[in-house]
């Protein structure tokens, strides 16, 4: 298959039931939905030929069709967003890639999600790729169990993902650098199906995180090194300090 007969579905998983955050995806921001930030960034891409917001809540597809988005309506049963997405992926047969998005990052740096389809369009063999930003040792968020560490091999790939303060310094050389996991996710159609047949592994559900599953079952996820920094939304109290920032 040629990269010309390639294409890159992009889907913005949202949904209304949260922990810490219920209803998140419409709370408003300097004027707008959370979701809608996200989908007018997203709308900037270059590479992805199609782009939907992957939900199983009415209340949030009938904003995202107000502001003129595209919906696809999902099962609520599903365990993870990955989970979401490949039932989405199903509905576009045409697509060969997908490229997950965060719904809860609303200054999502478009030139990454860009780069992420045309790295996973250029590689055959490459089955899913992730995102990470390098973090100085001694930056607090290091010690902050809500931001995802990566550890990376000399080729590029993960070697792990963590809650915890990954590599544990034991030593500190000069050249160690800490990278925080961003929770963008791209896959190859195929992998993408297999990963769903997968039950949650054991290092998934000790760590809740999602991308373990792939790592367990023999997966490649290649990671790509951006200095986008921009904050995710998780409380109500992140969403009050950016909009202050959108607003100022």
């Amino acid at each position: 298959m040629s990269i010309d007969s390639k294409q890159v579905l992009g889907v913005i998983p949202a949904r209304w039931g949260s922990t810490r955050f219920p209803g998140k995806p419409l709370h408003p921001l300097a004027g707008k939905p959370l979701i809608q930030h996200v989908w007018d960034r997203c709308q900037q891409c270059r590479n992805l030929a199609h782009l939907t917001v992957a939900t199983d809540d009415e209340r949030i597809a009938e904003v995202v069709r107000e502001f003129g988005g595209h919906v696809t309506m999902t099962r609520d049963d599903h365990p993870s967003g990955t989970d979401r997405a490949a039932e989405v992926a199903e509905a576009f047969p045409l697509m060969t890639h997908i490229i997950n998005i965060q719904g809860d990052e609303p200054l999502i740096d478009t030139d990454l999600i860009d780069r992420l389809a045309a790295d996973l369009l250029a590689q055959p063999g490459l089955p899913m790729i992730t995102a990470a930003n390098p973090i100085q040792p001694g930056d607090p968020v290091l010690e902050d169990s809500n931001v995802v560490k990566v550890t990376i091999d000399a080729n590029g790939n993960a070697l792990y993902f963590s809650r915890s303060l990954i590599p544990h310094p034991r030593n500190t050389p000069e050249e160690l650098i800490y990278y925080r996991h961003k929770g963008i996710y791209g896959f190859r159609r195929d992998f993408l199906f297999d990963f769903i047949t997968w039950e949650p592994s054991l290092l998934e559900r000790t760590e809740g995180l999602e991308q373990l599953r792939a790592l367990e079952n023999g997966g490649r996820i290649r990671v790509v090194l951006t200095e986008d920094d921009s904050p995710g939304v998780d409380t109500p109290e992140q969403a009050a300090i950016l909009h202050e920032q959108l607003t100022s």
